[in-house]
């Protein structure tokens, strides 16, 4: 999609910019609204001020790692230990760090392609690459995208078989976030990735979120990644940490992907607070996550409720009962006008129950995702109505 802000006349320009301003006041009033609110669902680092973010990380680090090692370069020491601990959490034989998660799946993809011979990669209409990277893919790795399906879902064993080209690599992505962070049955996992076998395809995983997964599956973390021929998960998506990734998979293309990672701009001189903070999520945010999707079906059942006694016609929560500990709300009201109710009851009460950005699902119809952590817990079911209730009342 071309970017609007970014092309046309003078007084488009103008008028670009000023909508960019305005988007960025929007912007700061909200992540105001959520340092500044008594009660939130979630309160992640992207929250919070530099100040706090490094007492956090300072507090916490003594926990996780020794203090008095020499710092990393280029990978090594702190990184090769985080490394190795990821590797044996997914039970993989080895692990890269990478800076970011793009980097790390076009790492992985392009060595498959030429391990495979084919550059067409299997994937969701949906997935992470193909609605957020600007086409990064095909126009910097000189991959083939190949969309399976774009229904709000997995791609089914059936579609996988049945797709009319050849592809060396079938990418899925664990929770599919664009869709309402759903994932399949195992049983419909598992006949997915046979399917690519069929095929003699090989299988990614784009596990950003991966960690969040073991409670709908009902399998560890190396069961899960056991299916792929290779994994990628993120350190700040699901455990807050600074930013970074991994990919995890076989030694020898794990090994490759280092090589490329430096060809690719990735080997980074230090890295110990991203590192660091990795560390500490997998120490502190790892373990809590079971218990955050189990709330999430709490705060999901009462959103829901709340809903239906206010009487608002057409509100959803999707899926019913959420894969994760994430999930999205669809209300029949313009984005800019939820977006701005949301932010009046935080600031008017100290209650910030919709803290996420409000998009346009159609004319008339927006949805929002919600995310339940360690602040959510303290949540009961009628606090949840209660809020609901209130956010309601302020709606034009």
């Amino acid at each position: 999609m071309t970017d609007p802000y970014m092309t046309g006349t003078a007084g488009q320009d103008e008028a670009g910019a000023t909508r960019q301003s305005e988007e960025e006041r929007r912007r700061e009033r909200r992540l105001a609204a959520v340092a500044g609110a008594e009660r939130v669902l979630a309160r992640t680092g992207v929250h919070r001020t530099v100040g706090r973010r490094l007492a956090d990380l300072l507090e916490a680090a003594p926990g996780v790692y020794d203090l008095d090692q020499p710092v990393d370069v280029y990978g090594n020491r702190i990184v090769a230990d985080l490394e190795q601990r990821v590797a044996a959490l997914l039970g993989t034989e080895a692990a890269a760090f990478f800076p970011t998660g793009t980097m790390a799946q076009q790492v992985a993809l392009r060595c498959w392609a030429d391990r495979t011979g084919n550059r067409a990669v299997a994937l969701h209409a949906l997935a992470h690459p193909e609605t957020h990277e600007r086409h990064a893919f095909s126009q910097v790795s000189g991959l083939r995208p190949v969309r399976v399906t774009s229904e709000p879902r997995l791609p089914t064993a059936a579609e996988i078989r049945d797709l009319a080209e050849p592809f060396g690599t079938l990418m899925l992505e664990l929770p599919l976030r664009d869709a309402g962070y759903v994932l399949p049955a195992w049983e419909e996992l598992t006949g997915a990735v046979e399917a690519a076998r069929e095929r003699d395809a090989v299988v990614h995983f784009d596990g950003a979120r991966l960690w969040e997964t073991t409670p709908h599956f009902g399998r560890s973390l190396a069961e899960i990644a056991g299916l792929a021929d290779s994994v990628y998960v993120s350190f700040y998506k699901s455990l807050d940490g600074f930013g970074g990734a991994a990919l995890a998979g076989p030694g020898t293309l794990v090994e490759e992907a280092r090589t490329w990672r430096h060809r690719y701009g990735g080997m980074v001189f230090q890295q110990f607070p991203t590192a660091l903070s990795a560390l500490v999520g997998l120490a502190r945010e790892l373990p809590r996550l079971p218990e955050y999707v189990r709330h999430a079906r709490v705060v999901a059942t009462a959103l829901r409720e709340g809903f239906a006694e206010a009487r608002v016609p057409w509100a959803r929560v999707h899926p019913e009962e959420p894969h994760t500990h994430e999930f999205q709300v669809w209300l029949p009201y313009d984005a800019d006008v939820l977006m701005d109710t949301a932010l009046r009851q935080a600031e008017e009460t100290g209650t910030y129950l919709f803290g996420g950005y409000w998009a346009r699902g159609g004319p008339g119809l927006a949805y929002t995702e919600v995310s339940v952590r360690s602040e959510g817990l303290q949540w009961s079911a009628g606090d949840v109505r209660a809020a609901v209730a209130g956010f309601v009342e302020r709606l034009p």
